[in-house]
């Protein structure tokens, strides 16, 4: 009778093992990526305390049981909440993602990286408040990891071409990190990050008309609280499932990816946090800032002439592909997540008024019996057009412009000079330009909810990248606490 054979462990789909060991074992050595990413926290949680404005946010916060809290729970900012660490995920990614106004990363797929803020700092919070000190510089180093498994993902990946939201890749990023925050074995993170490819993954209904709606809103914290519960979930020791992407017929590829393997361009590095855009001037969805930004300067000359937008007879977009998928719509539009998603009403808001905030998109403005239907005709005057020019520049790696040209026609005959913005004033290539605007929205976003002393022990320990990284994460998240 021969002898029982030993089990041998199935491999890992490769894709898998690579997140896995960049996330476990990769060292950050790039300052300007922990540069840039300090930056981006400061953004990310600004762009979390501005939406606290909102009712259709802040009724979403909270416990998920009413009353319910937990004593050495994670804080959320801009709040007393006091949460588990899948419940603080979900109310400081969906903070952070309300207004559309955080970073961005552009590709074959496209998303807003710091997204992933909502599990990183839930998580680093919890554990640094229940005998797992971490500092400020491992969230740092958290969001450096997941703005580059997400991005380049995103590079080569289009996932919105088979149907499916752009969050997927959150609740895979933040996995991935979250499991090196908590400490899990890579064993124990091959199973988590197996976890999220055999997870339900959320459909881009509510993204597109004529279904467009504020889950769009509160995807990406879904999608952060989801990754710190599977986290949790492999933390127990539960199995994981290896070839999740390449088992025939039940695998991802096959059921969720027409069949097709992931592509690749480059290796996990720190590229991603380092060619970050960033949201400034505008609460835009970033396939329009430079469209917005061009409109506003359309403004100002129109008014140099004596002229008011009642002058315009029609204005042509010329743009680029991602754009036109989007948020070219025409049409009634239902609610502000579509309105912040029609790229016609940003252009239309920004040459009547000669700006672009986030109230423009409530019902307050786009109902005003005056100004309401100013917008409706005159976003029913702009049409887009593809460059195919702009479209390549759009997937080329060097560049990875945005760009926008807008043409404006006046009732009296005149056609104003082609306004053309490549690159939005948050991009890599015009960050000197940025950085000091994205301060002042930093700062101007803690005006919003702290006391000048508050706000001022906040600047003191964000602005000076050493003090910064040095701080205790718990300390650093309780000078948010209201």
């Amino acid at each position: 009778m021969s002898a029982p054979q030993p089990h041998v462990q199935q491999p890992f789909d490769q894709p898998i093992v690579d997140i896995v060991d960049y996330a476990l074992n990769y060292q950050v050595t790039s300052p300007l990526a922990y540069e840039t990413a300090r930056l981006c926290l400061l953004d990310t949680l600004g762009c979390g305390l501005q939406a606290l404005e909102f009712p259709a946010c802040s009724k979403l916060l909270g416990p998920l049981v009413p009353g319910l809290t937990m004593h050495h729970g994670a804080r959320v900012p801009g709040t007393s909440y006091r949460l588990d660490p899948v419940q603080a995920a979900f109310n400081i990614g969906t903070m952070i993602r309300w207004l559309d106004y955080n970073d961005t990363f552009l590709a074959a797929e496209w998303g807003h990286p710091s997204d992933n803020l909502g599990a990183i700092l839930a998580v680093a919070d919890w554990l640094s408040r229940n005998g797992h000190p971490l500092r400020m510089r491992d969230v740092l180093t958290a969001m450096i990891k997941a703005h580059e498994i997400q991005g380049c993902m995103a590079l080569e990946n289009s996932f919105n071409q088979v149907g499916l939201d752009h969050v997927i890749l959150v609740k895979l990023a933040s996995t991935a990190v979250v499991c090196q925050l908590l400490g899990l074995t890579r064993e124990q993170t091959l199973n988590a990050v197996s976890l999220v490819f055999v997870d339900g993954q959320s459909l881009r209904t509510y993204r597109h008309a004529p279904n467009t709606g504020s889950r769009k809103s509160w995807a990406a914290g879904d999608a952060t609280s989801r990754a710190v519960r599977l986290a949790l979930i492999a933390s127990t020791g539960e199995m994981g499932y290896p070839s999740a992407l390449t088992a025939k017929t039940w695998g991802f590829y096959d059921v969720s990816f027409k069949g097709q393997p992931f592509r690749f361009q480059r290796p996990y590095g720190s590229y991603v946090m380092e060619n970050v855009l960033f949201k400034i001037s505008f609460p835009a969805e970033f396939h329009a800032q430079t469209a917005v930004e061009a409109a506003v300067t359309l403004h100002r000359q129109l008014a140099e002439q004596g002229l008011s937008a009642d002058a315009i007879q029609s204005v042509t977009i010329r743009t680029h592909s991602a754009c036109i998928r989007i948020i070219d719509k025409q049409g009634p539009l239902r609610n502000p997540a579509d309105r912040d998603h029609c790229i016609q009403y940003m252009v239309a808001v920004a040459l009547i008024t000669g700006g672009l905030t986030a109230q423009d998109y409530e019902d307050s403005v786009a109902c005003d019996p005056v100004l309401g239907p100013k917008i409706d005709s005159l976003r029913a005057r702009i049409h887009c057009s593809e460059d195919p020019a702009f479209t390549a520049d759009y997937h080329d790696p060097a560049k990875r412009s945005i760009a926008n040209a807008l043409t404006l026609h006046t009732t009296g005959g005149a056609q104003l000079p082609e306004v053309v913005v490549e690159y939005p004033i948050g991009h890599r290539l015009r960050r000197s330009d940025g950085i000091p605007l994205l301060v002042d929205k930093f700062q101007a976003n803690l005006d919003r909810r702290f006391s000048p002393e508050v706000c001022d022990r906040i600047l003191e320990a964000s602005l000076d990248q050493s003090i910064l990284e040095a701080i205790p994460v718990d300390q650093y998240v309780s000078l948010y606490v209201v």
